[in-house]
């Protein structure tokens, strides 16, 4: 098993979390490698916790299923859980935001596309649409007057 992680100094927000509901799916996005050979693949690859690919050979499902070109090995990932919320701290620490189980392929690198979701720490107000592409985001919290932010992230992904 694996974790996405998440260090980030957030600001006036907490628990933030990508917006993954049935009605509007996340599409997780890495980048991959074939554990056999070693091979890169040549472009991102996105994967929804919404949907299933049989496994060949098998009656089992994951929720990717990729044939590496190079060595012609199978392999699978599953995002058996929901996404945990990223919650402020006094200090930046590293929160698991998602776990996955991948066989035969790592997630070498996360991209972070896709709408986000946080509220505000002191008010409750809550924001959506947040993009995190550009590795920070900013915003104004009416009920508190003060800007909001989430900035200084850091993905990792670690072994559990």
């Amino acid at each position: 098993m694996y974790a996405l992680t998440l260090t980030a100094d957030l600001s006036g927000v907490t628990d933030l979390l990508p917006l993954d509901i049935e009605a509007e799916p996340f599409f997780y996005t890495f980048k991959i490698q074939c554990t056999s050979c070693r091979e890169t693949h040549p472009n991102a690859v996105s994967i929804s916790r919404f949907e299933k690919s049989d496994i060949s050979g098998s009656k089992g499902e994951a929720n990717f299923v990729w044939r590496c070109k190079a060595c012609k090995r199978e392999s699978t990932a599953t995002l058996p859980a929901l996404p945990t919320p990223y919650n402020a701290t006094s200090q930046p620490t590293r929160q698991t935001i998602l776990v996955f189980d991948c066989r035969g392929l790592e997630f070498i690198e996360f991209v972070p596309v896709g709408e986000f979701t946080a509220h505000g720490a002191e008010t409750n107000t809550k924001f959506t649409g947040i993009d995190l592409s550009e590795g920070e985001w900013f915003d104004y919290d009416e009920k508190a007057g003060e800007e909001v932010s989430v900035k200084d992230l850091k993905w990792e992904i670690r072994r559990v």
